[in-house]
């Protein structure tokens, strides 16, 4: 099938424009959106352009122009409006200053795809050609999307990634409907939106560094203190985090606290934005002692599965296989390995296995705990 024509594709870079392009768009309409963004040395998604479709039209949104926060959110943000993205993740997190709670109801049509069989995880090329009946072309991936003027082949690659979402949309949705995974599909969409909403970081990312399982419950404390460190600074800074302290450091300095801003500096070389003022704050934030409280506030990491529990996870990983070829479902949207693993050595049920997940699986996976 030949591609269709994009150079229609509306060019907005005025408010009253976008409000108007808005305006005719009913509000209970199934809106395809897209973003384009550069996440090259900054810790937060800089917009470079916005992609919408609907019912045949399209609109490129210029954000580098003006602030389009105040047009979308009354129209995106409402809760009568459906919006149709792909792998909306990184996306989401992109829009949160302008849409904070997320669009209105989010149809992620690559979840969608997994829950009606399709497989996990994929992409937007690949729905296209099964459902759309085109090949895409992705020459143009890693454009610098900040230049401007965009060039027609820039304009007309973001255009063809909201084209086919309305299509995609009606033929998942149905395909949704007749396996009864809607309720499923929207429970997994709307975790995607709160998640990207929470906008202040992991509250206990120490459990992500399991090399650090078997430490004592003090530097376990200790190595919490320096990564919530991280994450508020480079959030301050607008950096990535490695920026200022790759894993491999925060883990060495929660073992061995410098014992001067010297000592800090030389093992500290090579993290490009700790600059003097951010060493002099990293030094007196190691100084004091772990409190009881530290230690009461932070979550024990994770270790891997021994013993027992290792028999224990084959169990549930052959439970969960199961169970996912009955539900014709891929075993990872399920479950994955990894909570399989936290949850067979903590016995505490993983917050991302609430919901319909829970009722599927809890019971079952309960009742295979080692003793």
């Amino acid at each position: 099938m030949s591609l269709p024509d994009t150079t229609a594709a509306d060019w907005i870079d005025r408010p009253d424009a976008l409000q108007a392009w808005l305006a005719a768009i009913p509000a209970d309409a199934a809106v395809g959106l897209d973003t384009e963004f550069m996440r090259r040395n900054t810790f937060y998604p800089q917009l470079a352009l916005l992609q919408l479709g609907w019912h045949g039209r399209y609109a490129l949104i210029d954000p580098l122009a003006f602030d389009i926060g105040n047009a979308l959110q009354p129209r995106l943000g409402a809760d009568t409006a459906v919006i149709v993205m792909h792998s909306a993740g990184e996306d989401l997190e992109t829009l949160a200053p302008l849409l904070p709670e997320g669009p209105g109801q989010l149809f992620d049509t690559q979840i969608a795809a997994a829950f009606a069989g399709m497989g996990l995880g994929l992409s937007y090329r690949a729905l296209v050609a099964e459902l759309g009946g085109a090949e895409l072309d992705k020459g143009e991936t890693r454009s610098d999307w900040l230049r401007r003027p965009l060039t027609d082949a820039q304009r007309s690659y973001a255009a063809l990634d909201v084209v086919y979402l309305e299509t995609i949309h009606d033929q998942l949705a149905e395909r949704l409907r007749q396996r009864d995974r809607s309720a499923w599909h929207a429970e997994d969409c709307a975790r995607l939106k709160l998640r990207a909403s929470h906008r202040d970081g992991d509250p206990q990312p120490q459990r992500a560094l399991r090399g650090a399982a078997d430490w004592p419950e003090v530097q376990q404390a200790l190595l919490r203190r320096l990564l919530l460190w991280r994450e508020r600074s480079a959030r301050r800074l607008d950096v990535p985090r490695p920026w200022l302290l790759e894993d491999a450091l925060a883990l060495n300095l929660a073992q061995q606290p410098p014992t001067s801003l010297g000592d800090l500096e030389q093992r500290s070389r090579g993290q490009r934005a700790l600059r003097a003022a951010q060493r002099g704050e990293l030094f007196e934030l190691l100084a004091p002692a772990v409190s009881a409280e530290e230690i009461a506030a932070t979550a024990r990491i994770p270790g891997y599965p021994q013993g027992e529990a290792k028999k224990a996870l084959a169990a549930m990983k052959t439970l969960v296989d199961n169970l996912a070829g009955e539900l014709d479902l891929p075993p990872g949207l399920l479950c994955s390995r990894k909570l399989l693993e936290e949850y067979v050595v903590t016995a505490e049920w993983p917050e991302l296995l609430e919901g319909w997940r829970r009722q599927v699986l809890h019971d079952r996976l309960a009742s295979l705990l080692p003793g």
